[in-house]
């Protein structure tokens, strides 16, 4: 089982939301056509890495426009950012903000923001713990360097203009993204890398508030070491559920007893955290069962009977929750994607 997994949960900001409404795109339109629930709407439903990923390449498709990421990121105001990014605002000059976003990003998403500085130069990247070898889509990197570059030009209330700007892509809209980064970009690069110059990052930022970071910082060092605590009770109680499920359906005693402690304090233990076992189960059963469905071997039966359901269709149901689609048609889409992929060289 990959390290942290429990962590692969990314929350939509209503803010995006917004931001789609504002360019004439129907949120529901693009879930729909992302296959992922309408929870992540109407529940604010956290969703996968891979669901994420899958929601931004769709976005390109149904605006039919390459740089909607950047036209997206440009228009969203600071006031509906998240309090992990708004706190960055306030930070002292540009280089106290990248720090705090970088520190305090993972709060928001499995993203983490590496911050390279040179003496030439301050280069920037984006990882994904998750993605599985998938690439980044080119208009969430879009939407991610926008971020970053609006916060400096916002909080220095200055004409930022970035030292070089790197795109891991073909050569699309080129006017469009130079005449808002204000250099040239460079496409068909390496790696995405967004850079700065080093004086820049000593420009004060004019929002500067020391009175209020010193509320909001606890608060986020909190909500860290929170995450990080909850992982890991999370971690060892869905690693027991994956190797207790073939044998039926687990309970919290059973669970308890394997962690060596009793069922009343693994339950406050879960309380204090904010999880609840029947969340834990849920989200195992649901990570197993895409794992044995890219098994073609496997009859859905066989995947029921593997996750501890009593029959088929308490499985079918589950699986609609989770995916929107039934397992066989969640294998056809598995299938077909893989035939696009472009065969690897070997």
């Amino acid at each position: 089982m990959p390290a942290n997994r429990s962590l692969d949960k990314i929350k939509i900001p209503t803010a995006f939301w917004e931001g789609l409404r504002r360019v004439g795109i129907a949120p529901a339109n693009l879930i729909g056509s992302a296959q992922i629930p309408v929870s992540a709407i109407q529940d604010g439903a956290s969703v996968s890495t891979a669901q994420f990923f899958a929601m931004w390449r769709t976005l390109v498709d149904i605006s039919n426009d390459p740089a909607i990421g950047l036209r997206l990121a440009i228009g969203l105001e600071c006031a509906v950012m998240p309090p992990s990014f708004l706190a960055a605002y306030y930070a002292r000059n540009f280089r106290d903000a990248l720090q705090r976003v970088a520190r305090f990003k993972r709060l928001c998403a499995p993203e983490e923001i590496v911050i390279n500085e040179r003496e030439e130069r301050c280069d920037i990247a984006v990882k994904w713990a998750h993605a599985e070898g998938l690439a980044a889509p080119p208009a969430l990197i879009d939407a991610t360097f926008a971020s970053i570059l609006e916060l400096g030009r916002k909080g220095t209330a200055a004409p930022l203009v970035p030292f070089s700007v790197e795109l891991a892509r073909p050569e699309s809209a080129r006017d469009f993204y130079e005449q808002y980064y204000g250099c040239r970009v460079r496409f068909g690069a390496e790696a995405n890398l967004l850079s700065f110059h080093p004086a820049d990052l000593e420009k004060p930022f004019a929002s500067y508030n020391a009175e209020l970071l010193d509320i909001l910082i606890p608060e986020l060092d909190r909500r860290l070491e929170q995450q990080s605590h909850r992982a890991t009770l999370a971690e060892q109680i869905k690693w027991v559920l994956r190797r207790r499920l073939t044998a039926g359906r687990p309970d919290i005693r059973s669970v308890a007893t394997e962690l060596a402690m009793s069922e009343r304090s693994l339950q406050r233990k879960l309380t204090e955290e904010g999880l609840t076992f029947q969340g834990l189960l849920g989200e195992t059963r649901h990570q197993l069962a895409l794992e044995y469905l890219a098994d073609e071997t496997l009859t859905s039966i066989e995947v029921a009977y593997m996750l501890g359901y009593d029959d088929q269709n308490s499985f079918f149901r589950s699986f609609r929750l989770w995916e929107n689609q039934t397992p066989s048609a969640w294998r056809a889409q598995q299938r077909h994607q893989a035939r696009l992929q472009p065969d690897t060289p070997s």
